[in-house]
């Protein structure tokens, strides 16, 4: 009977970096290993940065990702050829994965509209920053995909908060239905901007809400890299080619935690404990692939500063491309909405207009 049992947690390391009993590597190379890490580590810097640049007036919102860099980084790397992304804002790794630089992501939160113009041959959808949204979206592509006798494969990613939509049911109850190769990836971060898991839903898991629509739920560690890399690797091979009697899409929870605030307009001190800030941080995905790839003699202390620096200098050169092109005048964000402005848009405007000239720009980024 489908849904009697919840998923198992599958996991390759344990919180301290070690292989747990019965794990197995999975089918990488050294460098591939390394070159996870290095996302991993590009991840946090890159997170690092861009909450300053917020604080000093630099940019926008934004969403931190410290937590969750396994869950975005690994799961992109188990992509390969013309494997489609749809991510969420908070998937900027993902999508740096998949051939997008991070200036595109840092000009999005500048409020820069060529943030979002992906240029072509870049497997990567538009960030959609609306919950839930780009899940049919990634189904319709991967049906459409499917027809045209393509194996590429679609992998929308949204947090725990996205399954309480509508276009979630509607999404898996297509792809489920038309058998689409699509792989759908939940950052279960537990909170939900301030709503943490009870009060989002009565299933014991998010995995097995796939069990309604007829194909595999799988629970992962999302702070495991190694964990994470191989449940969607066996997830996308599926998509291309299922076992008989198999759907090909799969629905991926992995369980991970954000560190921070939902974003920086938010702050989760009002809402959640210390503690339970302390006790996920110590399984931080970083340490744990650090001290992994320490004991197995793939990385040294020499290596590591190398690393850090292409880290830092990656991140460097993307805020200089970002902030070297030219803002956009804020009235802007009207002008492309519709043909003609309607009445209530060109009322917007001109307030918004009149608010510069009254308080100066600098009133709206502080």
């Amino acid at each position: 009977m489908r849904g009697d049992s919840a998923p198992e947690l599958r996991q390759i390391l344990d919180e301290d970096g070690q292989l747990r009993d019965d794990a197995v590597v999975p089918d990488l190379t050294d460098d591939e290993l390394l070159e996870l890490f290095r996302m991993l580590k590009l991840a946090r810097h890159y997170d690092e940065r861009a909450i300053k640049l917020q604080r000093q007036g630099r940019m926008g919102t934004y969403s931190p990702i410290a937590g969750q860099e396994a869950g975005h980084a690994a799961s992109a790397f188990a992509l390969s050829g013309d494997d489609w992304i749809l991510p969420s804002h908070r998937a900027d790794i993902a999508s740096r994965i998949r051939g997008l630089g991070l200036e595109f992501h840092l000009m999005y939160c500048m409020g820069m509209e060529r943030g979002n113009r992906i240029p072509e041959d870049t497997p990567v959808f538009p960030v959609t920053l609306p919950i839930a949204t780009q899940i049919p979206h990634a189904v319709g592509m991967a049906w459409a995909s499917k027809y045209m006798g393509s194996d590429r494969v679609f992998m929308p990613y949204f947090g725990d908060g996205g399954t309480s939509e509508g276009d979630f049911h509607e999404g898996l109850n297509f792809a489920g239905v038309f058998d689409t190769p699509t792989v759908f990836f939940i950052n279960n971060n537990q909170w939900a901007i301030s709503i943490g898991p009870d009060q989002q839903t009565k299933s014991r898991t998010l995995a097995q809400k796939a069990d309604a629509y007829g194909f595999e739920g799988v629970r992962v560690d999302g702070m495991d890299p190694l964990a994470v890399y191989q449940v969607t690797h066996e997830a996308i091979e599926k998509a291309r080619d299922p076992p008989e009697g198999e759907l090909r899409p799969t629905l991926i929870e992995a369980l991970t935690y954000r560190f921070g605030p939902h974003t920086t307009s938010d702050d989760p001190s009002v809402y959640r404990e210390d503690e339970e800030l302390e006790r996920w941080e110590q399984r931080d995905p970083i340490p744990r692939m650090e001290t992994f790839l320490r004991d197995t003699g793939r990385l040294d202390a020499e290596l590591l500063e190398t690393i850090e620096q292409q880290v830092a200098d990656e991140v460097n050169e993307a805020i200089d491309i970002a902030e070297s092109v030219d803002r956009p005048e804020p009235t802007n964000m009207f002008d492309h909405t519709f043909a003609e402005p309607t009445p209530r848009l060109q009322a917007q405007r001109e307030e918004l207009q009149m608010l510069r000239e009254e308080y100066g720009d600098d009133a709206f980024t502080h």
